[in-house]
């Protein structure tokens, strides 16, 4: 997810991820050590029990009763914190909420639920003991040497102190989403960031309603955390994920980038588990760059489908190089009947690789993560190879950022055929 975006989760729209053990404990996000979990509810984006309509259709409930018991909601709740004042938050330059008739009775004022289910990411981090790599730097048929390194464990997000790794991005969603990023002590105020010793939760704001002072007329309070840590090339991911969130207008997202957005795209971006509305497209994994970092013409080893080739921000605003998962089940609801799943991401001077496995199917090294050897791995699912594009050039200071979005530039760039288009994204 690019520093121009946010992500917005579906149905389920909370990240649920674990908060303790390894990757094999609980849901998951990035490598092998545990991660925030983001939990997102099942329940549709501007869903109404009562009607089918999911944005700005239908009676508003405001007595609404979800199955969620520590998901409360409830009418004319004031938010609380940094946005306890009598003033509504500054109008988006970008969208215009004057005209109901325009959009519609405004979901705002709806029961937006994310249904809490774990999400959960255990993260990983490791980093080579000795980096043995030789480059190629030509072209046509050649292929970077993958010759596995030796992984030794870094770091571990995990258990009730999940979060104070964890630094709070505020304000609007660069990606123009209808959502509020909002400080750690307003998150906690309205439990859209909560750890336990098993996993961690962030969630998308119910409770803030039309007659709350603040309202949420100007977008959904929300959160995106960002590691305070950030990593280099010579870095092995391991994300244990649990549930991953999805419906129409959502976007969430996993991914890595400077947390400066003065730097991006020059120190470029790696989504590593992202998808729109239903997600039932699975997941995409891409990177953003600057100039010259290419994939077109390359020999690549995995599984997945390739799309644009071309890894430059500039090219067709901003689709950047991805590669997209021939599973449906690798995200959605597939993924979350599964009982989720682990994705490992190894970032090194050869190439970035990309691996992803059901709850059944998760490596027993990898559920260890102490010591994982991708070379035992087999063909990784994604495969950007260092041919065409200088991986130490590109890819520099990367956090571990995991957010929520609702509509925003990728949702509405295909909502025209996304299944949704009955629907309203403002």
């Amino acid at each position: 997810m690019s520093q121009r975006r946010t992500d917005d989760w579906g149905d389920d729209d909370d990240w649920g991820m674990p908060a303790g053990g390894g990757t094999g404990a609980g849901p998951q996000q990035k490598s092998g050590h545990g991660m925030n979990n983001i939990i997102h509810n099942q329940t549709e984006y501007g869903h109404d029990n009562n009607n089918n309509n999911r944005y700005g259709y239908g009676p508003v409930d405001n007595s609404y009763n979800n199955n969620f018991d520590d998901f409360p909601i409830g009418g004319g709740v004031q938010a609380p914190g940094a946005y306890n004042s009598n003033d509504r938050l500054p109008p988006r330059a970008n969208m215009d909420y004057g005209s109901s008739e325009k959009y519609g009775t405004p979901w705002y004022k709806k029961k937006l639920t994310w249904g809490i289910a774990a999400l959960v990411i255990i993260v990983a981090i490791v980093v080579p003991v000795a980096v043995v790599v030789t480059r190629n730097k030509n072209h046509g048929n050649a292929y970077p040497d993958y010759t596995a390194l030796n992984y030794t464990l870094l770091e571990t997000y995990s258990g009730e102190t999940f979060f104070d790794k964890f630094d709070y991005y505020t304000g609007y969603d660069p990606a123009h989403g209808f959502v509020h990023y909002v400080p750690r002590e307003t998150a906690k105020s309205l439990n859209l960031t909560y750890a336990t010793s098993t996993s961690a939760t962030l969630k998308v704001d119910t409770s803030v309603t039309n007659a709350s002072v603040p309202n949420a007329s100007t977008g959904r309070f929300s959160v995106r955390i960002e590691s305070k840590q950030t990593y280099e090339v010579g870095t092995l991911f391991l994300f244990d994920v649990l549930h991953s969130p999805y419906g129409c207008g959502t976007w969430p997202a996993l991914w890595l980038s400077d947390p400066d957005p003065s730097t991006w795209p020059a120190n470029g971006e790696i989504d590593v588990f992202e998808a729109i509305n239903a997600g039932d497209r699975g997941n995409t994994v891409s990177l953003h760059t600057t100039k010259d970092c290419d994939m077109s013409d390359v020999k690549r080893l995995m599984t997945g489908k390739a799309g644009q080739g071309d890894c430059y921000n500039g090219t067709n605003s901003n689709t950047g190089c991805g590669v997209e998962a021939t599973s449906v089940s690798s995200y959605g609801a597939g993924f979350n009947s599964a009982g989720g799943g682990v994705m490992a991401v190894e970032l090194r001077e050869a190439g970035i690789r990309v691996w992803s496995w059901l709850r059944s199917a998760v490596p027993a090294d990898v559920k260890a993560a102490t010591a994982p050897n991708p070379g035992s791995w087999g063909e990784a699912f994604a495969d950007f190879p260092s041919t065409d594009c200088d991986i130490g050039a590109h890819f520099r200071n990367q956090s571990i950022i995991a957010n929520i979005d609702l509509c925003g530039d990728l949702v509405e760039a295909t909502w025209d055929d996304s299944g949704c288009e009955s629907l309203l994204c403002p």
